[in-house]
């Protein structure tokens, strides 16, 4: 199982390291493999997990700011 996990946390990796540009990943990995640790002991699968949900998050935050709209739950001044 550990084998499985480890490959899976370097694909994943390697997917999202595909620039030097890695917002939302760093935080999102640190969140989820804390939570995945306290879940279960599955901190390595939680990190990958944290890390794709914080890239996928941080770019639709750059989609909408390109548009020129206010991200979610934030009112335009």
């Amino acid at each position: 199982m550990k084998t499985i996990a480890t490959l899976l946390a370097i694909a994943a990796l390697t997917l999202a390291a595909n620039t030097a540009d890695a917002k939302g990943c760093i935080k999102g990995a640190v969140v989820g493999g804390v939570a995945g640790h306290y879940a279960g002991h599955h901190g390595v699968l939680g990190a990958v997990a944290g890390c794709i949900y914080g890239r996928r998050h941080a770019r639709q935050q750059q989609l909408q700011q390109q548009q020129g709209q206010a991200p979610a739950g934030q009112e335009k001044m």
